[in-house]
C-alpha cells in the first residue's frame, strides 16, 4: 500500500468524523490509547482531567521507542500488532496518541481495530486557524507529508513548514528536557521555521508538549505553539452522549497502564507527567520468540 493510501484513509475519517459516521460511545466504553512511550501520556491525562475515571487501556511500547526513526513498513507492522491487542482486550475507540502512526499506519490501524479510530492529525487540521504554520515531527512524521495534507484539505492557501526532529523523543524518555545540547539542536530544528515566518508551530509529536517551556523561550511570543492532544481530546469527548466535568486532576482509577519494556521505569517516568505513579504491567504485543 502506497503513501496515498495512508492520506486517503486521513481523509476518509476526517469525513466520518464530520458526517458524524462514527455514533456515540456508551459512558464507559473502554479506551485504548497508544504510543512509543511516554508521549502520548500528555493525551491520557488532558482526558482523563476532562472525563475522570473513564475506562482507558494506554500502551506504551517502549520495547521500540522511537518509532519516528523506523521505516514506514515497521510501523506499520506496529500499529497492527498493538491496535490488534487493545481490540482483544475489548477497546471500544482507539485513541491514535502518536503522530507517527496516525500518519504512516492510520489505514492499517482502521482496517484492524473493527471500531473508532481517532487521530492527532485529522483532529487538529481541523481546529488550526493561522495561514502560515509550522510542524515538528518525527523524521517518519514529517517525511511522510501528512500534515500538510491535513491542513491544506481543511483550508487552501496556507505555508506549512514540516521539520524531522530525530533528537526530541530520546530526550524527553530521558527526561533531559532543557540542556544546553538539546537547545542547540532545537534552534537547528526551528530555523527553516522561522526563515518562513510561522504564525503558529504545530507539535506534531505526542512527546513534544513535554519540551514546550524550552520551545517558548526559544521562539519570538507571538508565535503559537499548538499540542494536538486538545484537538484529540475534544474529538473523542464528542463521541459521548454525557457531558464532560470541568478540567480537573486526572483520574486513574479505571485506568490500566502496560509497556512493552521495563515496567519500573515507565511507571517512574510516567509519574512525572501524570501527576500520580501508575501500576504498570509489562505486556508483549508479539508472538512468543519474535524479536523486537
Amino acid at each position: 500500500m502506497t503513501l496515498s493510501s495512508s492520506a486517503d484513509a486521513l481523509s476518509l475519517t476526517l469525513q466520518r468524523v464530520a458526517t458524524s459516521e462514527f455514533t456515540g460511545l456508551r459512558p464507559q466504553a473502554l479506551l485504548g490509547l497508544f504510543d512509543s512511550g511516554l508521549g502520548g501520556l500528555t493525551v491520557l491525562r488532558r482526558l482523563l482531567s476532562q472525563r475522570p475515571g473513564q475506562p482507558c487501556l494506554y500502551v506504551g511500547d517502549t520495547a521500540r521507542v522511537p518509532y519516528g526513526s523506523r521505516d514506514r513498513a515497521e510501523i506499520r507492522s506496529i500499529a497492527a500488532e498493538v491496535v490488534g491487542w487493545l481490540r482483544q482486550q475489548g477497546a471500544e475507540a482507539v485513541v491514535m496518541a502518536c503522530n507517527t502512526t496516525n500518519a504512516l499506519a492510520l489505514d492499517v490501524a482502521q482496517s484492524e481495530a473493527g471500531v473508532p479510530v481517532l487521530g492527532l492529525i485529522d483532529a487538529v487540521a481541523r481546529q488550526v486557524q493561522q495561514q502560515r504554520i509550522g510542524v515538528l515531527a518525527t523524521e517518519a512524521t514529517a517525511a511522510s507529508g501528512a500534515y500538510g495534507r491535513a491542513l491544506h484539505a481543511q483550508r487552501s492557501g496556507l505555508t506549512v513548514v514540516e521539520m524531522g526532529c530525530p533528537a526530541f523523543v530520546p530526550a524527553v524518555e530521558c527526561h533531559q528536557l532543557d540542556t544546553p545540547e538539546l537547545r542547540r539542536v532545537a534552534g537547528r530544528y526551528l530555523e527553516p521555521l522561522l526563515e518562513a515566518r510561522v504564525e503558529a508551530i504545530v507539535l506534531g509529536c505526542s512527546h513534544y508538549p513535554h519540551l514546550e517551556p524550552m520551545l517558548r523561550q526559544l521562539l519570538p511570543p507571538e508565535v503559537a505553539l499548538i499540542d494536538p492532544a486538545h484537538a484529540l481530546v475534544d474529538l473523542t469527548l464528542s463521541l459521548f452522549p454525557d457531558q464532560r466535568l470541568p478540567t480537573c486532576e486526572p483520574d486513574l482509577s479505571a485506568c490500566r497502564v502496560v509497556a512493552t519494556g521495563d515496567p519500573v521505569d515507565f511507571a517512574a517516568g510516567s509519574a512525572r507527567w501524570l501527576g500520580q505513579q501508575p501500576k504498570v504491567e509489562k505486556i508483549s504485543l508479539q508472538p512468543e520468540g519474535h524479536g523486537h
